[in-house]
């Protein structure tokens, strides 16, 4: 692939990148004018390109690419040599993968002018409405087919250069001019729409070249074929079409149509080891029901005895039996894990809402497995042991987690607990309870991991069976061991005698309730330990990751939170280690890497830490990897920081202390809760961190004060504002003072102090302390960063709040024009501009104007954050406001109800937000009930 580089304000061609060492780069998707207007392979190499036309396009590419940080980038006119067929047949076969590895895929859209327009932004939105963007030539092209669909992130500009949007703001335009389904727009494998499906696609597109219009489709179908110029459209179709049955029918275990939708939401892979459990497989598949209600069943027995293996077993049967089944499996070893599978759940079934920051994800996705037009589903909740956390309200829940089970006849719920008493209150006498194999499943069990089988004898298969109570877990990692030395099962046993009875008490703390063996040795802790001593010694980066890997959640631990090693080989030979003798799985349906612990495993490990004194140590160690790998906290950045929420509330709830790298990790989560909505629970852990850091530090030092600074924004946005106000008295000269605060973290200060003087009613002084921040924000980032216009966005509402509606309005526009231009129609700054700039226009009287800003930011917000998020629902309230100002009455009351209806349910019916909108709803039924009455309606 060759690219152009960007130098000196320059570009010229590179040498062919092989594959592996091609760079980031971005990619050009346009329209082709005349050919003696675009600039060619000849051109670029000759260096009389500038002349041309098309040469704006490359300097727009340029200047583009080089403003998102990106050194190359690729246009077809001119990175390939058409005079070469060779060369132009294998660039068509490989530019499907071209614009999806791209950084970057930048559609330029000719004839499409915004300079000049109104300052408002209206324009911008009604391009994107107008039939000369709806109509573009740019949607009629069959190359673009694939421009649009192959690369992550594809974004619209004008040919002046304005940003009107990307793929994902634009999704439903874009759906509606083209047909392209939406989940393809999102980056669902093509391989998952159907043949005619996709032909379909193209049916309006057309090409220079009639043999283009099948070739232009070689990536979307994943077909390589050799071109032929000259055979015509009609036979480079029955090509096309031949090349996929041909593929089709090579492909093998593909899914019928009917499980097309169905999620496969499971972490683990089938067990081939599988065994002797066949009765109570086929007891589970018996009670197992969807058809006339929703069927719950429990298995429940020891840690280890193969709870996990026999439910996974059982999913594997029933998505055999059913294709169209969803199963999803949530792990339930704690509040924090559980709400981040409803999450990732809710995200793959597409559930409406679930993304936004204060979303209930818990009762979305229960209301749409409960819907009557979803199909099948079968939901697993593993480990399910701590009954108190079903049946007890958390802080600022208003129902117990058992309360958000789906109810539907097409549904069943399946529980693995170690408490009997839960699966009694799950599932009634729907129990599976699973005792010890008996000698002859156990020896099975052995033998299907025995490398080696001849190491079976009738002397000490029973005895080593025996001494492992015949335990799977304990079994697995006996023959792990086995396999790893290669030494016999004899020897093996001998190794069993030698364990101290101590240690091995020490380390079968805590592993089970009262149903625990009597009087024998637990033999997972015996078996760990013989393989645990053997790793310290052979290979110390694995033993340090299974240590790292105890301080936090046993389940989808992150890959990457783990500590790199000497070299890359050290590090995959230690997870191989680990896997070998059965210690870790990894994961394999995310798109990240993710490990996961037996709960056995994970608690011996703990033990033998806390035995050697150093269990404190290590979990300073994974608190310092933890915030490391989390960084900023940010609504841009939760795919990097979510999966990090259950592994540090873990980390925090079972440390002993909280000094050093667990206070910084308690402060970095209270950020995730803030930006989650979750401000009671932030407001607890920036509480902990305050008194931490007084005890360390001292009440004055600058460090305790920025914590302080964390706990007022909390009280603030809990609407607890004396208590808010009273700590940033106390801190914000200090902090202002101190050279070891960044002027950046000062702007922050003063931005926070000054928006609680504007929410009660000080209005002079917040626009003072709102101006200083506002220097800082511009001296730090620069005059059109998305901080510096957010200040100058609060700024104008303080305007407005004071009555100085001129200032504050010249001000809006000022914020709205910058915005527009720099940080895109979809950015939050923007999003809240417009709605600012709405509000003025119904002061004036233009409700039409009002009502184009307001539909760009609900649509918008419901793209972003869905369709539950306060913010879109406060939206959709001005919205409505602006319909029932219209004569719209009777339409505006329904949205208002749902809002209201929405809001209670996130915020509670006493916010003084949601209290004043139920108000507002209340004066509008009064007003529609009175002109019925004045008509004679009734």
């Amino acid at each position: 692939m060759r690219l152009l580089e960007i130098s000196d304000g320059k570009f010229r061609l590179t040498k062919d990148f092989l594959p592996r060492e091609t760079p980031e780069y971005a990619i050009l998707s346009h329209t082709w004018g005349a050919d003696t207007e675009e600039v060619t392979f000849r051109d670029v190499v000759d260096g009389t390109g500038e002349r041309k036309t098309g040469w704006e396009k490359l300097k727009f590419c340029a200047g583009q690419a080089k403003r998102d940080g990106l050194r190359y980038f690729w246009v077809d006119t001119c990175c390939i040599d058409k005079s070469d067929n060779n060369e132009l047949s294998r660039s068509i076969n490989s530019m499907f993968r071209w614009y999806q590895n791209a950084a970057r895929c930048y559609v330029y859209l000719s004839g499409i002018s915004v300079s000049g327009g109104d300052s408002q932004g209206v324009q911008l939105r009604d391009i994107i409405n107008r039939p000369i963007f709806r109509s573009h030539r740019w949607f009629t092209r069959g190359w673009t087919l694939q421009e649009l669909v192959a690369p992550t992130s594809v974004e619209f500009f004008s040919e002046d250069g304005y940003r009107l949007g990307d793929k994902n703001s634009l999704e439903q335009q874009i759906n509606d001019i083209t047909g392209i389904a939406v989940s393809a727009l999102r980056g669902t494998p093509l391989s998952e729409f159907g043949v005619e499906e996709r032909f379909k696609w193209a049916d309006t597109r057309d090409t220079t070249l009639e043999e283009d219009e099948a070739y232009c489709l070689l990536g979307v179908f994943g077909i390589f074929m050799p071109l032929i110029y000259g055979e015509g459209k009609a036979h480079a179709t029955r090509r096309l079409r031949k090349e996929i049955a041909d593929a089709t029918s090579r492909s093998s275990g593909a899914l019928g149509s009917q499980a097309k939708d169905a999620v496969w939401m499971v972490p683990f892979e089938r067990n081939l080891h599988f065994t002797s459990r066949g009765v109570e497989l086929r007891r589970l598949r018996q009670l197992l029901s969807f058809h006339h209600r929703t069927s719950k069943l429990a298995i429940t027995g020891l840690g280890g005895v193969g709870k996990t293996q026999l439910a996974l077993e059982l999913l594997h049967l029933i998505k055999d039996e059913f294709p169209d089944c969803s199963i999803i499996w949530i792990p339930a070893t704690s509040r924090e894990a559980l709400e981040q599978a409803y999450l990732k759940a809710a995200q793959k079934l597409g559930v409406p809402g679930c993304d936004g920051p204060m979303a209930d994800v818990k009762g979305l996705l229960q209301t749409h497995l409960s819907g009557k037009s979803v199909g099948k589903w079968l939901l697993v909740f593993d480990n399910a042991d701590d009954i108190d956390m079903w049946l007890e309200k958390a802080d600022g829940d208003t129902r117990r987690l058992v309360d958000y089970l789906p109810k539907n006849d097409r549904g069943s719920i399946v529980f693995t607990t170690r408490n009997k008493k839960a699966a009694v209150a799950f599932a009634g006498p729907n129990l599976v309870q699973l005792s010890e194999m008996d000698e002859a499943g156990s020896r099975e069990l052995l033998l299907n991991h025995l490398i080696d089988k001849s190491l079976d004898t009738p002397k000490d298969t029973p005895a080593l069976l025996s001494r492992l109570t015949h335990l799977p877990l304990a079994i697995v990692q006996a023959a792990a061991y086995v396999n790893a030395n290669g030494i016999t099962l004899k020897e093996y046993l001998s190794l069993l005698d030698d364990q101290e009875e101590e240690i091995i008490d020490l380390l079968s703390q805590d592993f089970e309730d009262e149903t625990r063996y009597p009087d024998v040795d637990n033999p997972v802790a015996t078996t760990w330990l013989i393989s645990f001593e053997q790793i310290r010694q052979r290979d110390p980066l694995a033993a340090d990751y299974l240590c790292l890997m105890s301080c936090v959640e046993p389940k989808n631990i992150p890959q990457a939170l783990l500590p790199a090693g000497s070299s890359k080989k050290k590090e995959i030979d230690a997870l191989g280690t680990l896997q070998a003798y059965s210690f870790v799985t990894k994961g394999h349906t995310s798109c990240l890497a993710l490990l996961a612990m037996h709960r056995l495993v994970h608690l011996a490990t703990r033990n033998w830490l806390r035995k050697e004194g150093a269990l404190t140590s290590w979990q300073q160690k994974a608190a310092a990897r933890l915030t490391n790998m989390v960084g900023a906290v940010g609504y841009e950045n939760t795919k990097t920081w979510t999966p990090c929420v259950p592994h540090m509330h873990h980390l925090i709830t079972s440390s002993q202390t909280e000094e050093g790298e667990i206070t910084r990790l308690l402060q970095v989560y209270g950020h995730c809760l803030i930006v989650s909505s979750r401000y009671r629970e932030a407001a607890t852990a920036y509480e902990r961190v305050m008194d931490r850091q007084t005890r360390t530090h001292g009440p004055d030092h600058w460090i305790t004060l920025v914590s302080k600074f964390y706990l007022a924004a909390a009280y603030h946005l809990l609407r607890q504002l004396e208590k808010s106000e009273g700590i940033y008295l106390s801190i914000t000269e200090p902090l202002l003072a101190s050279p070891n605060v960044h002027r950046d973290m000062k702007g922050i200060l003063l931005s926070g102090f000054a928006g609680l003087l504007r929410d009660r009613g000080r209005y002079a002084e917040a626009e003072e302390l709102y101006k200083q921040s506002y220097e800082m924000y511009k001296e730090a980032f620069g005059p059109e960063d998305s901080l510096t216009l957010d200040t100058l966005h609060s700024l104008a509402l303080v305007y407005e709040c004071a009555g100085r509606h001129s200032e504050a309005e010249e001000l809006q526009v000022h914020v709205l024009e910058i915005s527009q231009r720099q940080l895109g129609l979809d950015h939050y700054v923007t999003l809240i501009a417009m709605r600012d700039m709405a509000r003025w226009c119904c002061n004036k009287g233009q409700w039409e104007k009002a009502e184009r800003l307001l539909t760009h930011v609900v649509e918008t917000c419901k793209l972003k954050y869905g369709e539950g998020d306060p913010d879109t629902l406060f939206y959709t309230s001005d919205l409505a406001g602006v319909w029932k100002s219209t004569g719209r009455l009777g339409e505006a009351i329904v949205t208002m109800q749902r809002c209201v209806d929405s809001l209670g349910q996130i915020m509670g019916l006493d916010n003084p937000d949601v209290v004043y909108q139920a108000s507002m709803l209340q004066a509008w039924r009064r007003e529609k009930e009175e002109a019925l009455q004045m008509t004679g309606g009734g």
